[in-house]
């Protein structure tokens, strides 16, 4: 018995679209009949992988966005709804990280990783959240009530690692949000779940794992081995199909055993 997940006629917001994750994930949704909004800041990429979907016979737009500033969150899902229609799905998967021992990390170092990775992904949520529960209400127009919001967290949000201890800091945060925004909107059909995923091969982090410690790190997985961005999709399909209406406050540990 085969099983498939139509997205047609819903429209997703997928923020840190232009690279990683947030690339696989535009395509994955695309794929699936979704409307893809990609929102960045490296607008030339987000143009290329609009093409790339369009000759694919997906729909796509590109919007910029700053997620550390709420001005221009507020401007970008606004722009997006207005080319693209009502936002169904949000994929909030902008992040950034720095390395270096507790001791060293500056107040610079600080904001710069909470902004993206905590605040900013909170402002995405609630500006796209007070939109769907204004349509869940009836006080604003939309053919479906209710949505679906994906927040990308990290295994280190679960479990602390070394050298990388305000990242883990600041996606444990956005753990405990997913759950805070479950709870209150929960009740107007916005399920709102989290992808804890561990370690995937991008083009960030790829040169690392061919490095002597990226090695090592590789043979203390359980596995012996790293993910690949399309390891995510059949979790994100879960969490932003239509059927999946009983599935509210998950966190879901996508890390091929590390955290166990």
């Amino acid at each position: 018995m085969g099983y498939s997940i139509d997205l047609s006629g819903r429209v997703a917001l997928v923020t840190g679209a232009s690279s990683g994750l947030g690339t696989q994930f535009a395509k994955t949704l695309a794929a699936a009949g979704c409307g893809v909004v990609l929102a960045g800041r490296r607008v030339e990429r987000l143009k290329t992988l609009r093409a790339e979907i369009e000759a694919g016979g997906g729909t796509a737009h590109v919007v910029t966005v700053d997620v550390t500033d709420v001005h221009s969150i507020r401007a970008a899902v606004a722009h997006a709804e207005t080319e693209m229609g009502t936002l169904d799905i949000l994929i909030n998967n902008s992040g950034v990280s720095t390395t270096q021992k507790l001791t060293d990390v500056s107040e610079d170092d600080y904001d710069y990783v909470f902004d993206t990775n905590t605040k900013g992904a909170f402002f995405v949520a609630q500006e796209v959240g007070k939109r769907m529960l204004a349509r869940a209400k009836g006080s604003a127009p939309g053919t479906f009530t209710g949505g679906r919001i994906v927040n990308i967290a990290s295994m280190a949000g679960m479990r602390v690692l070394s050298q990388i201890g305000v990242y883990c800091m600041s996606k444990a945060a956005v753990i405990h949000m997913t759950k805070a925004m479950a709870l209150e909107w929960g009740r107007y059909g916005i399920n709102v779940n989290c992808i804890c995923p561990g370690y995937i091969d991008t083009e960030i982090n790829h040169h690392h794992w061919q490095t002597e410690q990226g090695r090592k790190l590789i043979d203390m997985l359980p596995r012996k081995r790293i993910g690949q961005p399309s390891d995510l999709d059949s979790t994100l399909m879960m969490l932003v199909a239509n059927e999946s209406h009983f599935i509210n406050g998950a966190v879901i540990q996508a890390d091929d055993g590390f955290a166990v």
